[in-house]
């Protein structure tokens, strides 16, 4: 039998846990696959093939005392608190589970600590890269520790402060993307939603990882560009003071975002994985507005969109009319086709043969050469 593949999946927002479907429906039939996470609800669609162990969560669980709670943070790990029993059943459930599965290659999706983790403990580990400013010894540690990096994004979008070192060492996939609906052409899309055939259709779009879009800035692009339809389609953020407008619509959660993307003519959206790639391949112009994410993870992904001519953005969400004006220009400047490169329609499948490829050249052979170890630990 083929050694198994474990993943690690990190339970804020949905992204992780959809790419890790997406990417494991690729594996060989007789290919053991596992998943470790504290959402396992997020794997209600897996394939029966897909073992989910649930782990705690451990988000907003006190810290027992006020003195552990202020022991510094070591600079070579990011979340550490101390006397949580939830932590210790964490990596015990996780250390257990590499051992009793035998697990041959363990994907970290995402957590140095835990790619940490999976080197002392002696099995392969690959952790995903992620944009943002990684150069801390927590990151890089977790980096060098890997077998490989796993990349789902096109290599052209990498940071130049990225290490060589690292670089030779990461796959990049192509821009994966893991909505699965056909994207119709406009006038389709805009029949079958029930939208307008003519004027200018702008879709504002929020992931479920954040608290929304703001949405008085919206408020301001509706009066700056009247002849324009707005669409917000995700959570808003309001301060409780805004004005309605008509050409202003929320719609809320929507199951079928991927036809609103190809109605629209511009999409003003966060820098999110799996948006980034959504309006890419529906080759719209993109308006990216970075969301908060941690070490700027977002921002740096935006700057590297810019940076290529698939987006624009702006330091800020514009709070005045000409400023939406001026933005809603350039994007319309973009060659959306630009856009379109970034996606990899293979994606998925090609890191499904990459992950299962380094597994089984770590492995097969490597057992012993004519009944002898090939090396021994002194």
């Amino acid at each position: 039998m083929k050694k198994p593949i474990a993943f690690f999946v990190h339970h804020q927002g949905r992204g992780h846990a959809n790419r890790t479907m997406a990417i494991a429906e690729h594996f060989s039939k007789d290919r053991p696959v596992s998943v470790l996470t504290a959402g396992p609800d997020y794997f209600s669609a897996a394939s029966a093939g897909i073992d989910v162990i649930a782990l705690p969560n451990m988000i907003g669980e006190a810290v027992p005392t006020a003195r552990m709670f202020d022991e510094p943070t070591p600079s070579v790990m990011h979340c550490v608190p101390l006397g949580l029993p939830s932590m210790r059943k964490t990596m015990r459930t996780i250390v257990d589970h590499l051992d009793d599965r035998d697990v041959g290659l363990f994907v970290v999706d995402v957590s140095s600590e835990i790619g940490l983790l999976g080197r002392i403990c002696s099995t392969p580990t690959v952790q995903m890269r992620l944009h943002g400013d990684r150069s801390d010894i927590g990151h890089v540690g977790s980096y060098e520790s890997s077998v490989g990096i796993l990349a789902p994004f096109d290599e052209r979008m990498e940071q130049d402060d990225y290490p060589q070192a690292l670089r030779r060492k990461t796959f990049y996939t192509g821009g994966l993307c893991t909505t699965r609906d056909a994207v119709l052409p406009k006038d389709a899309a805009r029949a079958k939603l029930g939208l307008p055939m003519e004027g200018k259709v702008v879709l504002v779009l929020t992931g479920g990882g954040g608290g929304g879009t703001p949405y008085a800035p919206l408020t301001m692009a509706a009066r700056a560009v009247p002849d324009a339809l707005w669409l917000v389609a995700g959570p808003v953020l309001k301060e409780g003071h805004e004005t309605d407008f008509p050409n202003l619509k929320e719609l809320g959660w929507v199951a079928n975002v991927t036809d609103y993307i190809a109605a629209a003519d511009t999409v003003v959206a966060s820098a999110g994985d799996n948006t980034v790639h959504e309006i890419a391949r529906a080759a719209k112009s993109y308006v990216v507005m970075p969301e908060w994410r941690y070490f700027s993870e977002q921002h740096r992904k935006a700057e590297e969109l810019v940076r290529l001519g698939a987006a624009v953005s702006a330091p800020y969400w514009p709070g005045d009319y000409e400023g939406w004006r001026a933005l809603l220009a350039r994007a319309a400047a973009l060659d959306p086709n630009v856009l379109a490169t970034l996606h990899a329609p293979d994606a998925a499948a090609s890191a499904a043969r990459w992950l299962e490829g380094l597994c089984d050249e770590l492995w097969i052979g490597s057992a012993s050469v004519g009944g002898q170890p090939i090396l021994k630990v002194v």
